[in-house]
Order: structure tokens, then sequence, then C-alpha cells
């Protein structure tokens, strides 16, 4: 959903796949992966983020996709569990947001 692909889409084949994907943009490049759509209320009139939204908005996308890449993970074993995965999306829109929900 953030980054706007699909585990069918042609940019995944030879046995790459969209985990792979998120799981090699973090943290660092999240932001070139995230959907640009997404991005849209971040950005002031002149099309320029500003940096105390966009360091925001790029920590809270990392801690989403992080959540995926973990959700994700081949093994069963090795996936979040369902009540971590709510307290940490919790958690990171309190933080994005500034407030408790």
């Amino acid at each position: 959903m953030f980054t706007g692909r699909r585990p069918i889409d042609a940019v995944f084949n030879e046995g790459h796949t969209l985990h792979e994907f998120a799981k090699t943009a973090l943290p660092e490049k999240v932001m070139e992966i995230v959907d640009p759509s997404l991005l849209i209320e971040v950005m002031t009139n002149n099309f320029m983020i500003r940096e105390d939204k966009r360091v925001k908005t790029e920590e809270c996308l990392n801690a989403i996709i992080r959540t995926g890449v973990l959700c994700s993970m081949e093994s069963p074993f090795e996936r979040m569990e369902m009540r971590d995965v709510v307290a940490k999306l919790c958690h990171t829109r309190e933080t994005f947001l500034g407030r408790r929900v």
C-alpha cells in the first residue's frame, strides 16, 4: 500500500520480491520507494517539503515499512505478533501526530 506496488508488478521478477524491495530501502532510501501521492500533504505550496515535517514523515514511513517487512517474513516464526504490530503502528501514529489518540 505504501509503495504503490503490487507483488505481481513486472519489476519483481527473477526472484526479486516486494518484501526485498522494501527491506533494501530501509532506512536510508525509504522516501524513494514510497508512493509519491502519499507525500502530497506534507509538501508546501512551492512543492518543497518543510524540513521538520519531512523528518517526521520519513521516521513515520520508516517505522511503517519496517513493520510491513517484519510482517511479511517468509517464516511465520519470524513475523511480528499482531498485538506488537498494533502497538507499533499506534505508537507511530501518535509520534507522527504529536499526541496520544
